[in-house]
Order: structure tokens, then sequence, then C-alpha cells
């Protein structure tokens, strides 16, 4: 073991892989969890998550049918669970962007075991949000009209002074660039798996992984070129993590609405997207690292940075929390004071001590302590607690601002039908079950980068046993 890799023990940290490990050992670990069979568990997961796929199938079928009215949406609430859902969603693959591009920028080695899941995730959450809004036009088909491309209709074009349609644009540039980002980062790892999967006579399976790859042969030209074009998407991805969430937040800050007419709501999303991001990567990478035994690439020190990205995130939200409750103070505005008080004290002010319990009691009073911290079961439990208080976050914004306005008159309340917890269990499970066939068949740990932090791939740090 390199010297340079020893006082690491000494301030008290441990390793980002375990001690001792080798090339082919990262390999193997990685490279295993698709060339042995599926095990049953994984059979079992996935058709509990497809099964709930499948509901969402048949409630967008019956939503198409019969029209969104068969949602919870209705005066004044026409902003309901599935706008509250979309920007939930949103908020959850912003972790995947941060974790790639910003820490890749920063030099966070630690990101390296993480990175490839949590882009999956980005992903994956991106395609559940991207349903909602588009079912909610009530005609979805009729989604092209959004683009802005030569037509037969004279002069109707797009809104661009909508902050509806800057959604379409940061959403959809948002995901192409995710995308490009989690494929190219896959490249040589696909390679790994087309060489190992002809050396044991899978010919179909090397020849799909060789068609992915793309003609990989870790030449020192293509290294060059791969490394160059990893840090140009890096840095173009950066700006979404922060623009993305902000152009959403622009849905209600640029309203007049009270409780959403406010300067705060771009950083305080952007902060909030990446809170919930985190803990849904824990949700995730924690279950993975049990059932594939992978505790030597995730280590309790990647569990712990993530703890402390999301106690930080955690007072940012905290900090939003107080100013709105400054604010709605300080402004001596009538009608931003009741809206406040509504929210905590009227007919759905359960929803919002749910949210300040989940979002900040319990995690931020706890995650100051690193044995809590490096505590997988606990980890786990807060990442759930947070996923949750993060949506309670998005539904006491959308609903109780809408129930209530300046209208007394037109004062309603909400309650969501079977198909709007349909649409939103669906959501889940079709997550869950594209999540799972990634880590099925493409490398969820980047193997390329997990070596670069092993000391054989230093200079005079030894040769590989």
């Amino acid at each position: 073991m390199s010297s340079r890799n020893r006082p690491i023990k000494e301030i008290g940290e441990v390793y980002l892989t375990k001690e001792g490990m080798t090339f082919h050992e990262v390999s193997d670990t990685v490279c295993s969890v698709t060339e042995k069979k599926a095990p049953r568990n994984w059979w079992i997961a996935f058709f509990i998550t497809s099964s709930f796929a499948a509901l969402l199938f048949l409630a967008i079928g019956y939503v198409f049918w019969q029209g969104i009215g068969v949602w919870g949406n209705d005066s004044p609430s026409f902003w309901a669970w599935d706008i509250t859902n979309f920007v939930w969603w949103i908020g959850i693959g912003h972790a995947g962007t941060l974790i790639s591009a910003v820490l890749y920028l920063t030099r966070q080695h630690w990101r390296v075991s993480i990175n490839r899941s949590a882009e999956a995730m980005t992903i994956f959450a991106v395609m559940a949000a991207g349903l909602f809004p588009l079912l909610h036009t009530g005609r979805p088909w009729f989604a092209w009209w959004m683009i802005p491309i030569p037509n037969d209709m004279g002069s109707m074009w797009p809104q661009f002074r909508s902050p509806l349609m800057w959604d379409v644009f940061a959403v959809s540039t948002y995901m192409t660039t995710s995308i490009l980002f989690w494929y190219m980062g896959m490249v040589p790892d696909l390679a790994t798996f087309r060489d190992r999967c002809a050396m044991q006579g899978k010919n179909l399976r090397s020849a799909i992984y060789g068609v992915l790859s793309l003609g990989w042969r870790g030449s020192a030209r293509q290294w060059h070129r791969y490394e160059r074009a990893y840090l140009i998407l890096a840095g173009l991805a950066t700006p979404l993590v922060f623009s993305v969430h902000s152009v959403v937040s622009f849905d209600f800050a640029t309203s007049q609405l009270p409780g959403w007419h406010t300067t705060i709501f771009p950083p305080y999303f952007v902060a909030g997207a990446i809170y919930s991001g985190f803990a849904m990567v824990l949700t995730l990478a924690i279950p993975l690292r049990k059932f594939y035994h992978l505790e030597a690439l995730v280590t309790e020190r990647h569990i712990d940075n993530m703890g402390k990205v999301m106690l930080a995130t955690g007072f940012i939200v905290a900090y939003g929390y107080g100013m709105e409750a400054f604010m709605s103070w300080y402004s001596a505005d009538h009608w931003e004071a009741f809206t406040f008080w509504n929210r905590a004290f009227g007919p759905m002010g359960w929803s919002y001590w749910i949210l300040i319990a989940s979002n900040l009691v319990i995690p931020l009073t706890t995650l100051w302590v690193r044995k809590l911290r490096t505590n997988i079961s606990y980890m786990f439990f807060i990442s759930i607690v947070v996923n949750t208080g993060m949506w309670f976050e998005r539904f006491v914004i959308v609903v109780t601002s809408l129930t209530r306005d300046y209208l007394p008159s037109s004062w309603g309340t909400y309650r969501a039908t079977k198909w709007d917890y349909m649409t939103y269990v669906g959501t889940l499970g079709l997550f869950t079950a594209l999540f799972m066939l990634f880590v099925r068949f493409l490398p969820m740990i980047s193997m390329t980068e997990v070596r670069e932090l092993l000391p054989y791939s230093k200079p005079g740090g030894g040769t590989e046993k």
C-alpha cells in the first residue's frame, strides 16, 4: 500500500475502496452483477415494480379516454398532484448532474462509486416527471405545438413569455445533456463488458456491447478525446444544475399569487432539489450495496459524505422556510401573512408540519452525528424521511396556495382520486423498474474511474499483485 494513502486513517477517515483492492477485483465486482444469473429477489422486485408500472399505463389510458377530470383537479386547485409530482421528480434528478458534473470539476474523488447510478436515476426521474405536465395539458398528442417549428396555422407560435414554455426547453435540454453524459461515461466500461463476454463465449451479448461501446479500444488517442469531451460536457452540465430547477420555480415565482410571488424560490428550489436528490441516491445505493455485496466500492465514507451534503443543503432549505415566514410578516402584506398562516394552521396544516418534521426536525438534528451518518440503516431511514418531506413541501406550495386565494367565495379544497394515486404510484414503479433493468444489464459503477483511485494507477504507487 502506497504511503501517500496512509494519512487517510490518521485523520479518522476510511478508504474510498477496500484496502488492497486490485484492478481485477474492481472489474469482477462490477461485472459479476450482469454476468451472473439474476437472483430470485431481483425477479420478485422487478415483478412488483413492473406491476406498479402497469398501473401507470392503465391510469394514463383511462385519463386519455375520460380526460383529466378523473383527477382531483378542480377550481381553484387546477394544479394539484400532477404539478406537485412533476416538481418532485425533477428535483430528484438533480443529484445525478451535481455528482457527475460539479463534483467532477471540483475533483471530488468520492463521487466515482455513485455517479453512474445517480446519472441513471436522473434520466429515469426526468422521464417520470415529463409525464405529468404532458398529461395535464389534456391533449398530449398536441404536445408538438410547444416546439417552435414552421406550421400551417399562420402566426401561431409558442408563447415564449410563459414560464411553462421555459420548462419545455429547460427540461428537454437537461434530459439531452444527461443522456449524453451518462452514455459517454459508460463507453470504456461497455468495452470491458464486450471483451469479457467474448472470452466467456457469450457472442450475442458481446456483439450488443460491442455496438454500444462504439469500437472503443483504449488507445491513447481515444482516452485523450474521451477525457476532453467528458470535461466539456461537465462544464455544459454544471449550469443546468442551477438553471433547470430555477426555471421550474419561475412557474410559481412569476405569478401574482400569494405564497408564490417571491424571489427566494430559485435558490430555495435548487437546494431542495439537491437535498431530495441525494436522499434518493441513498435510497437506491444502500439496497444495491447490500444485495450485490458492493461494500468494497460503496464504503461508509461515501454514505458519510452524502450525509454531509444533505446536512448542508438541508440548512439552505431551512433558511428558505425561515425567509418565507419572515417575509410574510415583514412585508406587511395581508394576503402573504394569511397564506403563510393557512399553510401552517389551515385545513391542510397537517401537511405543513409533516414537511417541517421530515425536512428539518429529524434530519438536521441527527445528521450532525457522524456515528449516525455512517449507520447504514439509519441513513436509509433518513433518505425515505427526506423524500417524503420534500414531496409534502411541493404539495404545500402548489395545493394550499391555490385552495385559498384573494377571493373567499372561490375558496375550495382538494381531494386526490384513485387515479391520482395510481398515476403517482405508477411512476414510482416505472422509475424503479427502469433502474433495475439498468443495474441488471449495464455497468452501474464506473470501473474506469474507480481504478484511477487505486494506488497502482498512480506514479510510484507500486504494481498490482
